[in-house]
């Protein structure tokens, strides 16, 4: 039986507690949040035994072997490092860190203490990405000259998940002065492990963020609107090709679409995970000269809770691990540094 607790009971917390009350062998044996009441709340609401008020508490009672860290973004690196220096097992929320130095730090850390690791890419649990990866790698499409990757959303011209204008859950998400880092911050992380899983790592990049004005002045209450709403960053992979990837929370007509589209010399392939996580669309052989596209079945893959469980059974660590986040970090910090630059 594997112990698992949860660390930081917020809205993210409960599909962690759902997913892995899942799987056989899992036992939720503990939650902490800084709020005493938020995390008791929780832990009746699950049937969790033990709740507790901080990380120290948590450490105290000792009885668990694994951690999902739920916690804010800014504090991913100072709550995981005393986890995986206690031994435990660390499933991390995405982003791993707020910057690439902190997220090298736990990867590091991670390896060091010999313990399972993993970041939580959500995307990943899409079949479709990992029928992409292999195909590619396998050559079957060729040398990849170009590829497009897009996530977008449209919550700041609908009311789709709720208004925005009046739920602090979508509100911290425009203000820098709440922790968030906007569109790249929040989403980029997704849409850059989508764009570079399957071809490979990337050469070079250049970042346009942009902050689109969404109401009269700047300001909503106590939230200052002024975190990135949109993004586009040019790419060059590291074997030569071209790309783009872009999101936008303006996409009118897109609740939450996450696409990839690349082209090789022997063929193409399309994923659009609006249609499916599980099939992808390719282009090769005697289709090419007839633009027809066939439908590929990808079947189906543990998702990222699953692989986390499994990892820690196995001992051998899936991906995407620490030192996965930490490149992720690394891009994105990257697309911080052009953008400033341009300014």
């Amino acid at each position: 039986m594997i112990r698992l607790a949860i660390l930081g009971t917020g809205g993210m917390a409960q599909r962690h507690a759902e997913e892995f009350q899942k799987i056989e062998g899992v036992e939720l044996v503990a939650c902490a949040d800084i709020h005493l009441p938020v995390a008791q709340k929780f832990a009746k609401k699950n049937n969790i035994p033990q709740a507790f008020s901080s990380l120290e508490g948590l450490l105290a009672f000792a009885e668990f072997d694994a951690v999902a860290n739920v916690t804010p973004d800014r504090f991913h690196c100072a709550t995981t490092l005393p986890l995986l220096t206690s031994g435990k097992h660390v499933l991390c929320e995405k982003p791993l860190a707020e910057n690439h130095a902190d997220a090298l730090k736990m990867a590091e850390t991670a390896q060091q203490a010999g313990v399972i690791n993993m970041v939580n890419f959500s995307y990943r649990n899409a079949s479709a990405i990992h029928k992409a990866h292999e195909l590619i790698q396998a050559g079957k499409l060729g040398h990849i000259m170009h590829v497009e990757a897009s996530y977008l959303q449209s919550w700041l011209v609908s009311k789709a998940w709720g208004d925005w204008k009046k739920e602090n859950k979508w509100l911290w998400r425009l203000s820098t002065q709440h922790g968030s880092k906007g569109t790249l911050g929040d989403i980029g992380v997704h849409i850059l492990d989508f764009a570079t899983y399957p071809i490979g790592p990337l050469s070079s990049l250049h970042c346009t963020l942009q902050t689109f004005p969404n109401v009269k002045g700047t300001q909503m209450g106590e939230y200052t609107l002024d975190a990135n709403d949109s993004f586009v960053i040019s790419v060059r992979y590291a074997n030569g090709a071209l790309g783009t990837v872009h999101s936008s929370r303006w996409a009118t007509g897109h609740d939450n679409t996450v696409a990839l589209r690349v082209f090789g010399s022997e063929g193409s392939l399309r994923i659009d995970l609006d249609k499916s996580m599980t099939t992808l669309e390719w282009c090769v052989g005697p289709n090419i000269d007839k633009a027809k596209w066939e439908v590929l079945e990808c079947g189906s893959v543990p998702n990222m809770y699953q692989r986390f469980i499994q990892s820690i059974q196995s001992g051998v660590n899936d991906q995407p691990d620490f030192a996965r986040g930490a490149e992720i970090q690394e891009l994105l910090d990257l697309c911080e540094k052009s953008a400033v630059a341009d300014q």
